[in-house]
């Protein structure tokens, strides 16, 4: 008799990996498209990079800098930077604030001005003392535009200017001058068409007078709400008010100069981190400067701002670096191919009843998750070091910079925190077709929501943290996370390290993935230990010690057994049987001597006795028939049976 020892750890895990590597085997073109996908992105990431490379090179190489046909001035060497007038940033004249019903203030401008597009421009200004403030507002905008060709600078400086555009993203130009719109004279008073020629340099423009108004009101408060309300979101009639600035004069006094200033960061905050722009703020600091040294030394003091010049700088490249531009988005979507291959194959196992066969071989809970969670994270781990080795020996920055234990830690977690996900979900779904659909649309759904919605909002300095960390509990929203890090680390040059973690954000990443993970690995175990055994969730671990059988009590049964067999019909057929053994009757149908089948012990599985030792006569043309439990060999006896006998005897 063989051992009935339930089969060693081992012997269980070789099974099991035999049984994975099979399923693998039978889907081995699936597994090639999923390891070429991030080769693949791979190649193309650096193919783009090549080909911008080589067309950048080749626009420089047919216009030298300096002349009128140089392709980007931003690469070329400027060893004497232009000198450029400083201005405000102020609205367009159609989106300057006017009276309109969710505004309660009378001092506005009323709405017929748009018609004519000669709206003046309105800043507030509050405080704890408002005749400081009245006081002040009088003389913060010049009088008359005036300029001295022989010394444009100082004369020009005198003078309040504008521009509806933005700044750029340096101050080797001003898109204001640059684009051939006209500069706003910011003037208590003026009059109807005034302009004035200018010239800065070669660029020759013109300088259009616009009223500017210095508002009170009472609180920062009032502030706050008139700037939100002139935005369309923030009324309800979707109408435009834009405040060109705000002061809060705080305590401000005779002797000190305490103000916050409110300026438009809608431009600034609009870009990615790459791209931000200037914003013109220094003008209106030393606007309330000027005006405030006025107020305490006479209107003959002045502090004047001539201009803004940018430092002299060589010839620059450009940074062309691809992967780290696009990687948070191709990535992403590469390690998070991993989850549909590991939640269909749990789900096919339960489709195919394979699960429920393993543990009728003896397979247990135990072994099964331990082993089928160590096969998925092995493979997930060697599919992450082929697509960090491919990118890094093609040379990718991306890979290249980071440090390599940085990036090994985070996507061990977070490959770990995706398995536990995928035996999760895995109990929600029973067809393998379903499954796949739901899975590769969380795939491609959690890259695009993380690059065109979660990037904007880690981009927004207005943004609280606190609520990027609760995003963040979405397990694709923490991976894109990092993968954003490691961009832009890479992109500035210096790469990710142990030191920046903290800064970077990185950190909390880091142990927001590690809870998750311990979180939902056991909530799973829990959910499918009630879901295949029915057990209550309190009390599926605890086993009572009356339900395991006892050595001793489990070989009396099989005595019994063996006891119940020699009851006196059992032995009458028997003995029947033997003496028609011993004549050779001919005359029945059906003669059993001692039928046995046995299945053998596989895996380290005991055999399992099918038929243990029929004894049974019938004679020609008498029915019988065959009552027992499950289990008991009624359909291996009848497989057996009529596996001996011709096909045409069936009918007989």
């Amino acid at each position: 008799m063989a051992d009935h020892g339930q089969a060693s750890f081992w012997t269980q895990a070789n099974a099991l990996l035999r049984k994975n590597l099979t399923y693998q085997r039978k889907h081995i073109w699936t597994n090639v498209r999923l390891v070429l996908v991030p080769l693949f992105l791979c190649l193309l990431l650096l193919s783009i990079q090549l080909l911008l490379e080589a067309v950048m090179s080749k626009v420089s190489d047919m216009a030298k800098c300096g002349s009128k046909d140089a392709p980007n001035g931003d690469y070329c060497p400027i060893p004497n930077p232009p000198l450029l007038p400083p201005m405000l940033h102020i609205p367009e004249p159609e989106s300057r604030a006017v009276k309109a019903g969710f505004f309660p203030y009378s001092d506005l401008p009323d709405l017929s001005c748009r018609k004519t597009k000669t709206c003046p421009l309105t800043m507030l200004l509050t405080g704890k003392n408002q005749s400081l403030g009245k006081a002040l507002s009088g003389t913060m905008f010049g009088g008359s535009f005036a300029v001295n060709t022989s010394d444009l600078w100082p004369s020009l400086a005198d003078n309040v200017l504008g521009t509806t555009l933005g700044a750029g993203m340096d101050s080797f130009r001003d898109p204001g001058i640059d684009s051939g719109l006209a500069i706003y004279s910011i003037q208590p008073q003026c009059n109807a068409n005034s302009t004035w020629p200018l010239s800065l340099g070669k660029t020759r423009t013109e300088v259009k007078c616009v009223q500017g108004l210095c508002l009170w009101r009472n609180t920062s408060t009032e502030v706050n709400e008139e700037i939100f309300k002139g935005s369309w979101r923030g009324n309800t009639e979707r109408m435009t008010n834009e405040i060109a600035a705000a002061y809060d004069l705080l305590s401000t006094d005779g002797k000190n100069l305490d103000v916050n200033i409110w300026y438009n960061a809608t431009y600034y905050n609009s870009r990615g981190p790459q791209n931000k722009p200037l914003v013109r703020v220094p003008r209106l600091i030393s606007l309330v400067s000027s005006v405030y040294l006025k107020f305490l030394k006479g209107p003959g003091t002045k502090i004047l701002f001539e201009f803004v010049k940018e430092v002299p700088k060589n010839s620059t490249k450009s940074n062309s670096d691809i992967a780290s531009l696009f990687g948070p988005l191709f990535f992403t979507w590469v390690v998070l191919l991993l989850f549909p291959v590991i939640l269909t194959s749990l789900v096919y196992e339960k489709q195919e009843r394979l699960r429920i066969i393993m543990k009728m071989h003896g397979l247990g809970d135990g072994p099964y998750w331990l082993i089928s969670y160590a096969y998925f994270l092995t493979i997930s781990v060697l599919y992450i070091l082929s697509l960090v080795s491919f990118g890094s020996v093609i040379g990718l920055n991306y890979f290249r910079l980071n440090s390599y234990s940085v990036q090994f830690v985070f996507y061990f977690i977070y490959l770990n925190l995706q398995i536990a996900i995928a035996f999760l979900v895995s109990t929600m779904f029973s067809k393998v077709k379903t499954v796949t659909v739901v899975a590769y649309i969380m795939v491609f759904g959690t890259g695009l929501l993380g690059n065109f919605l979660f990037a904007q909002l880690l981009d927004s300095p207005s943004f609280p943290d606190k609520w990027i960390i609760v995003l963040e509990l979405f397990p694709g929203f923490s991976l894109f996370r990092g993968l954003y890090e490691f961009a832009q680390a890479a992109f500035h040059g210096n790469g990710m390290k142990w030191g920046d973690l903290s800064e970077s954000g990185m950190d909390k990443v880091f142990y927001i993935m590690l809870v998750e993970w311990f979180v939902t690995l056991t909530v799973a175990y829990v959910v499918d230990q009630v879901l295949t055994s029915g057990k209550s969730p309190c009390l599926f671990t605890k086993k009572a010690t009356t339900s395991l059988p006892d050595p001793s009590v489990q070989s009396q049964s099989s005595d019994n057994i063996l006891i119940d067999m020699e009851k006196a019909d059992v032995t009458h057929e028997r003995e029947k049987v033997e003496v028609m053994r011993i004549e050779g009757s001919t005359w029945h149908a059906i003669v059993c001597d001692n039928l046995k089948k046995v299945y053998p012990g596989r895996d380290g599985n005991p055999p399992k006795i099918a038929v243990r030792g029929m004894y049974l006569d019938v004679p020609s043309g008498e029915c019988f028939g065959m009552l027992g439990p499950n289990g008991a060999g009624k359909t291996s006896f009848i497989n057996m049976v009529s596996s001996a006998l011709k096909k045409d005897q069936y009918r007989n």
